[in-house]
């Protein structure tokens, strides 16, 4: 599974030829989920405080994580997204 990007000690991660719809996986700490890119759904576990620092990165980087779904379901390799700073 690639790692898209990392920051604040959360990590992004998308699988090659994954289900749809498009989304992400979110790994912090001991919490994990997977986040719809394009409506922001949240299914599994993740702190209200780290949901909110993802949800700024992908507003800053939505067209980038949906050129990625579209790479990796063409098992093309990601591209790495710029963390949140």
């Amino acid at each position: 599974m690639p790692e898209i990007s990392r920051f604040y000690g959360i990590i992004i991660y998308m699988y090659i030829s994954d289900h749809q719809p498009p989304h992400f996986h979110v790994v912090y700490n001991e919490h994990e989920c997977w986040i719809t890119i394009k409506d922001g759904i949240i299914t599994g576990s993740l702190p209200r405080r780290a949901a909110k620092l993802v949800f700024e990165w992908v507003d800053l980087h939505e067209k980038e994580l949906l050129e990625n779904w579209e790479r990796l379901q063409n098992s093309e390799q990601p591209q790495k997204i710029e963390p949140l700073k």
